[in-house]
């Protein structure tokens, strides 16, 4: 399977000619656009709490298993069914634990286990590293419950792949942005209009664009090495107000205006300050070397100026 520059990816897991089974939990933008990769290749099953989802998920190309994560006896029949588990659940909204994860861990080790575990975490465990460079051997150091909770998902799922002699990985992931995204379009926060931090206060930012997310995914499947972490970001190195100070001249839209770091509880929701807060910059080169992948959208000016934004209104 081509994924585009640099990636290929094989159709079969060591199982015969049958093709392989996937298992995708967790089934919302990114895991469409995994969906749209893999249609008739891989037999692909999707894990929804929603039962009005299921045509919608059949429609993709997949079969829809109803189950949800809070519901631990509602996924019995996940044991033994898929050769390969990607896992892009979030967590609870509460909490530092990840109940979902390892409720999801036990049905699966019921049966026959899986060969590879792709999970899908976030950069917020790194807590704020005030600007430097961040590799995957940097300590985790979580500020906030939503990371700790990521951080406890990422020690379950490395834990039982030792146990079950699985492959795991976990993803790294920063801000995911695409044009088609409902609510995760670059341009969507400036035309809000939510101000942004002066220079001498800002900090840097990181991002991915989602196709480049979804070919990550898959080639860790396939390429995986055992409890590996890896940056899912793309080449950028910005700090946040001059990554939107690019996206409003390139939208043709009036850049954000700029507040200082001491008037910030005015302007912004606790949720957006503890996002905000936070400044590192993301190496990638295991992206590269492991996954052999090279990112179709390096950069948030490349992805727009190839929409065909090149300075006039969005």
């Amino acid at each position: 399977m081509n994924l585009g520059p640099g990636v290929e990816v094989g159709a079969r897991v060591g199982v015969g000619a049958r093709r392989p089974v996937l298992l995708i939990v967790g089934c919302g933008d990114v895991g469409l656009r995994v969906l749209r990769l893999l249609q008739g290749r891989w037999r692909v099953l999707v894990l929804t709490s929603s039962p009005a989802r299921v045509a919608e998920l059949r429609a993709a190309g997949a079969e829809p298993l109803v189950g949800n994560l809070d519901q631990p006896a509602s996924l019995r029949r996940l044991a033994g069914l898929a050769d390969l588990v990607l896992h892009l659940a979030p967590p609870p909204l509460r909490g530092r634990t990840c109940p979902r994860t390892r409720a999801l861990l036990q049905a699966l080790s019921r049966g026959r286990a899986p060969q590879a575990l792709v999970y899908a975490s976030t950069t917020g465990v790194y807590g704020d590293a005030g600007g430097a460079w961040v590799d995957e051997t940097r300590p985790v150091a979580p500020q906030t419950d939503r990371a700790w909770r990521r951080v406890d998902a990422e020690r379950q799922v490395r834990a039982w792949a030792a146990r079950v002699g699985a492959r795991a990985a976990l993803l790294r992931i920063p801000g995911i942005y695409a044009l088609d995204r409902d609510g995760g379009r670059p341009q969507d926060r400036v035309q809000r209009g939510t101000p942004l931090l002066r220079a001498e206060d800002d900090g840097y930012t990181n991002h991915i664009h989602a196709d480049d997310l979804a070919r990550a995914c898959v080639a860790a499947l396939w390429r995986v090495r055992g409890g590996r972490v890896l940056h899912v970001a793309d080449e950028a190195d910005l700090k946040t107000g001059d990554y939107y100070d690019r996206v409003a001249d390139l939208c043709g839209l009036p850049r954000l205006p700029r507040v200082a770091r001491a008037d910030a509880a005015q302007h912004f929701t606790p949720m957006q300050w503890s996002f905000m807060a936070e400044s590192r910059r993301l190496g990638n080169a295991r992206l590269g070397r492991e996954l052999r992948l090279r990112l179709h959208w390096p950069t948030v000016e490349a992805a727009l100026r190839a929409a065909g934004f090149n300075g006039d209104a969005c």
